[in-house]
């Protein structure tokens, strides 16, 4: 695994874990924060032929 995979991988995995926490304390607003970040972040991988799981 190179670098960059390993990167977008926990950055996804740390975006997710804060989308979490986002909406378990009701703020919308962050939570729709975090979820363009995992939007962005997935398709930044799949342009760069790395494969998501989630």
């Amino acid at each position: 695994m190179g670098e960059f995979t390993a990167t977008i991988e926990h950055r996804l995995d740390q975006a997710y874990r804060n989308l979490q926490e986002a909406r378990s304390s009701g703020d919308d607003y962050l939570a729709d924060t975090f979820t363009a970040e995992i939007e962005d972040l997935r398709r930044l991988a799949t342009d760069n032929g790395v494969p998501v799981q989630r």
